[in-house]
């Protein structure tokens, strides 16, 4: 999600569909060489579980390119909703619920990481990445 995620249900946010990574990249924060798959500055910017809409299998919620689902995050909670606009592009958007808000931006209000509150920036420097890149424009990567 190059914006991030957005609390308020009037946002429609491009999620783009990627190859799925082992679990263990869950916890990986660093910095990917440029030139590399995901090259950059990597965050996890938040980290929880989810669970799909009641009687729900996620293959045919994939299949119909509508996904309803309830986050249990640190930073992002409640309902959400992806729906497939083509390919691999997708939308993401925020269910009225009490965890929406049309006033805060999660992603400025809480920019550092779950893991070790680092900024983006800090990390790269940390990491030997590019700092000037991940403080103006490198988005994070959950």
């Amino acid at each position: 999600m190059p914006k991030g995620p957005s609390l308020n249900p009037k946002d429609k946010r491009l999620a783009m569909a990627v190859e799925d990574h082992p679990l263990d990249y869950a916890r990986f924060e660093g910095v990917i060489p440029e030139g590399e798959y995901g090259g950059g500055t990597v965050m996890v910017w938040d980290i929880g579980t989810y669970e799909l809409e009641p009687g729900e299998r996620f293959e045919d919620a994939m299949r119909r390119g509508r996904i309803v689902f309830t986050l249990h995050g640190k930073k992002v909670k409640g309902g959400w909703t992806l729906v497939r606009t083509s390919g691999r592009k997708w939308l993401l958007m925020k269910r009225r619920d009490r965890a929406a808000s049309e006033t805060l931006d999660i992603t400025t209000a809480k920019p550092r990481s779950v893991l070790t509150r680092r900024l983006l920036a800090g990390i790269a420097r940390d990491e030997g990445g590019d700092v000037a890149r991940a403080a103006t424009g490198d988005p994070p990567r959950a």
